[in-house]
């Protein structure tokens, strides 16, 4: 096989974890901070594939506007835990 394969084949594998992860994980910081690196991983594939234009809006707009926007949200948020039931 060729390096530049089994360069894509561990990208890909590693943008579809990363998005599963994502997806199920818990902990809202940890789901943003997966959702930053979703995006850094598709900005190195859109290098890869030649595309510098959607690569630095992909970093600009995708890991860093929006990464930073839901920081931001996250900092915001307050988790009040669920009150008991009533019978």
């Amino acid at each position: 096989m060729n390096i530049d394969v089994i360069m894509d084949v561990i990208l890909l594998g590693s943008v579809i974890g990363l998005a599963v992860v994502s997806l199920v994980v818990k902990s809202v910081f940890t789901a943003i901070v997966l959702y930053i690196s979703l995006g850094l991983l598709v900005t190195i594939i859109w290098v890869r594939l030649g595309a510098w234009d959607v690569a630095i809006a992909e970093a600009a707009i995708g890991a860093g506007l929006t990464g930073a926007l839901l920081v931001v949200a996250w900092r915001k948020l307050r988790i009040r835990p669920h009150p008991p039931k009533e019978k």
